[in-house]
């Protein structure tokens, strides 16, 4: 228990868990948006169920750090470019969330699934209902070893004793629990930033594409971006809603004719 009194411990802990938590925000947004295509009594069980995934993932590819080192050796080789075990992870898992977020744009900005004829048999909805559950939860178990893979690897490169990493992970992921429900709430009662966070996981599976080809996106430019874009649509929101009540001021002011 002496290393607990080591300070230099509980700086590696608050930094290995600050910077899970900021490489966790592209998977609550992942999440948040999958969710919230389920029934609303479904969701927080498929929140808790999505962010327990990207816990065990993390966890299991920690005690298994040997493993995970040899991803980065090369297995074959196309034009002279060498491609990993890491690099093949990062190429499929890029390319499925470029599909997915693309998919799920054109289904907010287009098809509008929601908008479909409702169907009125209780038990179709209720079977209809728990088949997509468990695809979402797929999709996220799915997306969660990319992420987690990443996330790991960067782990090893900042901190030497496993214990400090599986203890930053679990408070990680304690931190993402507590915050993706009113992430998805938000993203839920704001279309146009649903729109901007998928515009967001688009950007973030270019990045994994690239770095799958050795060219290294530095994420903070990604979040800088992301941050400029979430700022404006803020301010929209406001301007949105101060119309709306100078408009529902102006109607209530009006003699009725």
């Amino acid at each position: 228990m002496e290393f607990l009194l080591d300070p230099n411990v509980w700086i590696a802990f608050a930094m290995l868990t600050a910077l899970e938590i900021v490489l966790g925000i592209d998977n609550i947004i992942f999440i948040s948006i999958l969710v919230g295509r389920l029934p609303q009594e479904m969701r927080d069980k498929a929140r808790r169920l999505g962010l327990g995934f990207a816990m065990v993932s993390r966890l299991l590819l920690l005690f298994s750090l040997s493993w995970v080192m040899s991803l980065t050796t090369d297995l074959f080789s196309v034009a002279n470019h060498g491609f990993s075990g890491r690099d093949l992870v990062l190429l499929l898992g890029g390319l499925f969330l470029l599909y997915k977020a693309s998919h799920e744009i054109f289904v907010e900005v287009e098809a509008r699934e929601q908008d479909a004829a409702p169907v009125t048999d209780t038990a179709a909805v209720k079977a209809a209902g728990q088949k997509l559950f468990w695809a979402i939860i797929g999709q996220i178990a799915i997306i969660d070893i990319v992420f987690s893979l990443d996330s790991v690897i960067t782990a090893v490169g900042m901190v030497d004793q496993i214990s400090v990493m599986v203890a930053a992970v679990v408070a990680s992921v304690g931190v993402m629990l507590v915050a993706a429900k009113p992430i998805g709430e938000f993203v839920d009662r704001h279309p146009s930033v649903k729109v901007l966070a998928l515009a967001f996981l688009v950007m973030v599976g270019m990045a994994l594409t690239a770095e799958a080809f050795d060219q290294h996106v530095p994420k903070g430019y990604i979040y800088a971006a992301m941050a400029f874009s979430l700022g404006v649509e803020a301010l929209n929101i406001r301007a949105r809603s101060k119309r709306q009540a100078l408009a529902a001021a102006s109607k209530a002011d009006t003699p009725a004719a």
